[in-house]
């Protein structure tokens, strides 16, 4: 009898044993299903080239920065910055890019219509401002300065779109500019503001907030010309999935965060 009751007492340890082990496996996860660190998506490995809007290059290098530190065997090339227009020409030349970030989305349409990219993103928003060198020496009070031939005035070329924008912005303001100097890029207006070879000039307020050589001026009328920034992955993308994380990462949260810190609005 003791025999056949110590006999029952295994059976049902066994089978407490048994219950427990099954309980311990995850109820979702069929037999034989892979594990997590299966399932786990595959690592980036890779190279990336950017062409970006030149008033992009402060908070781009920090995404760049950003973006190699959440995929560490990927290497953002670096970036390259002019003019919206130059930019979308070389692509459409066979530049070899993975992502364009545009100022305007003019010339990201150009890449577009040229089978070269597809549903671009807006990802953030900019406005000009009119800056003058350092103790503002030749005295400008507003836009209605840069009509006097007196003085030295640059902007952006009619093309890039901070000269699309100028152009918009002193159209509004019936202000007829006396240009001395068109440039391709805004990078191009503020350095020569801030050199003290120009009385004033348009640029973005985020590229206005780059240097303290330069001092705004009140600008009306700015916050009605607003230019839209696009982003896409390229068709032709080297490595088409390293180029779309990148561009998720500038429309997501680190983008927004960045971005706002250097003062884009948001899209």
């Amino acid at each position: 009898m003791r025999r056949s009751i110590l006999f029952r007492s295994s059976l049902v340890v066994a089978s407490l044993a048994f219950l427990l082990a099954g309980c311990a496996t995850n109820p979702d996860q069929s037999p034989g299903a892979p594990g997590p660190a299966a399932s786990a998506e595959p690592e980036l490995v890779g190279d990336l080239t950017v062409y970006a809007a030149a008033s992009l290059a402060v908070a781009f290098d920090e995404l760049a920065t950003r973006f190699e530190a959440r995929h560490p065997s990927v290497h953002v090339l670096p970036v390259t910055y002019d003019g919206s227009s130059t930019l979308a020409t070389q692509i459409l030349e066979g530049a070899p890019a993975d992502v364009f970030a545009s100022a305007d989305e003019r010339n990201m349409q150009k890449v577009v219509d040229g089978g070269l990219a597809s549903n671009p993103q807006i990802f953030a928003t900019n406005t000009l401002v009119l800056v003058v060198p350092a103790g503002n020496p030749g005295g400008v009070t507003g836009l209605g300065d840069l009509a006097d031939p007196e003085r030295t005035v640059v902007l952006c070329a009619a093309e890039v779109p901070c000269g699309a924008a100028s152009a918009t912005l002193l159209s509004k303001a019936g202000v007829t500019p006396s240009v001395d100097s068109y440039e391709q890029n805004v990078t191009a207006v503020l350095t020569k503001v801030a050199a003290g070879e120009a009385d004033a000039g348009l640029v973005y307020v985020t590229d206005a907030a780059t240097t303290g050589d330069i001092e705004t001026v009140e600008t009306d009328g700015a916050d009605a010309v607003v230019n839209s920034y696009p982003i896409a992955a390229l068709a032709d993308a080297a490595n088409p999935e390293i180029a779309e994380a990148f561009v998720a990462l500038v429309v997501g949260q680190d983008g927004r965060e960045v971005l706002e810190a250097h003062g884009f609005g948001s899209p």
